[in-house]
């Protein structure tokens, strides 16, 4: 790591992961995404940090400028911290399609399902999206989870003639916000009229693969390319207007979408209806691995929490934060909080593992975060930014 860039031992995802050792050790143990190793050659510095498993920049711009970006235009950030894998061999579709939660077999070309993994208790170990492009599949795994998600999927290749390749040639680059349509017309590139699609482009010498992730309140576009050509996109997004983003407010950004992220807001404790995740459950494929948990809940009865997103009223509460009914009855905890810049005025949303008996009383809960009180509520519907 060039010595331009300085970095930080607490990451985007909160000082609950902050890493007991120096900076050396953390900078000799932790990889630096494609596009932060590039970044550090700039003659602005640029704060590195932990998320999801690699250094990327903390902050590109100021943080009222790059949360509107998201929110009303168009963002380009860092996905160096995603892995992409191979599933190879003449029985892929049958055994991945028993290792995961969603579609596999059903899969069309150039589209995706995001998927959990689970054990035969029903416990999720992770989560992906499985892409199919005309008779490949692949894995998109972010980089925290790689080793050992990988482990877990290789444990269960047993006479199966499977293979799984990790793809190393390529990095992303992300844009999101509502105006990513305009960035990418301006660059003459294509737009994805559905999420989970995917596309091949060749553009300026490049060859680039466009994929439309899920989304909430934006759009959500990865723009795949080699290491080499990554300054090049980089640099052609901001020409055509896309702000540069640094990982704290794209993690604000995902909480305020209420899109959970495994190792945060999903455990390897929970149950896959307990995140209220049903995007990631197909109840009509084959079976599966720990299928059998997932449908006697779905037949039987429900469960007793769910993962719920929250506007909160007061300071941003740490993890963990206990959440209490107006008598003082426990209601459940926050799982993560960020606090958004907005122009109107910044607001404080959250995810937070709600326990059943107390969402059904409909109360707002009350919180403490230090010295001070909030109260929080959940909410029935995405929220509107503008």
């Amino acid at each position: 790591m060039r010595s331009g860039a300085k970095i930080l031992l607490e990451n985007c995802e909160g000082p609950r992961k902050s890493f007991p050792m120096t900076e050396l050790d953390l900078a000799a143990t932790t990889q630096a995404t494609p596009l932060a190793t590039m970044l550090a050659t700039s003659s602005v510095p640029h704060e590195l940090t932990v998320y999801r498993g690699m250094l990327t920049p903390r902050e590109l711009d100021a943080p009222a400028q790059e949360i509107a970006a998201l929110a009303t235009g168009a963002a380009v950030h860092d996905l160096g911290w995603r892995r992409r894998v191979a599933v190879r061999g003449e029985d892929r579709f049958r055994w991945l399609s028993g290792m995961v939660t969603n579609i596999v077999n059903e899969l069309g070309a150039n589209s995706g399902a995001w998927n959990l993994v689970l054990n035969a208790q029903g416990r999720i170990q992770g989560d992906l999206t499985v892409w199919r492009e005309t008779g490949d599949l692949e894995l998109e795994i972010e980089a925290g989870q790689f080793e050992r998600l990988m482990a877990h999927l290789e444990r269960f290749i047993v006479m199966d003639d499977v293979e799984l390749v990790a793809l190393s040639e390529e990095t992303a680059l992300g844009l999101t916000g509502p105006s990513c349509d305009e960035v990418l017309g301006r660059l003459s590139l294509p737009v994805l009229a559905e999420p989970l699609t995917a596309t091949r482009v060749e553009w300026n010498g490049l060859d680039l693969r466009i994929v439309r992730g899920y989304g909430v309140l934006a759009e959500h576009y990865e723009l795949w390319t080699s290491e080499a050509g990554i300054k090049k996109v980089w640099l052609a997004l901001r020409t055509a207007a896309a702000t540069p983003v640094g990982c704290a407010s794209v993690e604000a950004f995902r909480i305020a979408e209420g899109i959970p992220a495994y190792g945060i807001e999903m455990a390897e404790r929970d149950l896959p209806q307990e995140t209220s995740q049903m995007r990631a459950l197909n109840f009509n494929k084959g079976c599966y691995l720990g299928q059998e948990i997932v449908e006697r809940i779905r037949s039987r009865g429900n469960v007793h929490r769910h993962l719920r997103q929250l506007e909160l009223d007061g300071p941003a509460p740490a993890a963990g934060t206990e959440l209490l009914l107006e008598d003082g009855t426990a209601g459940g905890q926050i799982a993560s909080a960020a606090e958004l810049p907005l122009p109107a005025g910044s607001r404080v949303f959250a995810l937070g593992m709600i326990r059943g008996e107390a969402e059904l009383r409909n109360q707002p809960f009350t919180y403490t975060a230090g010295t001070e009180t909030g109260t929080a509520r959940i909410l029935a519907e995405p929220p509107s930014l503008s």
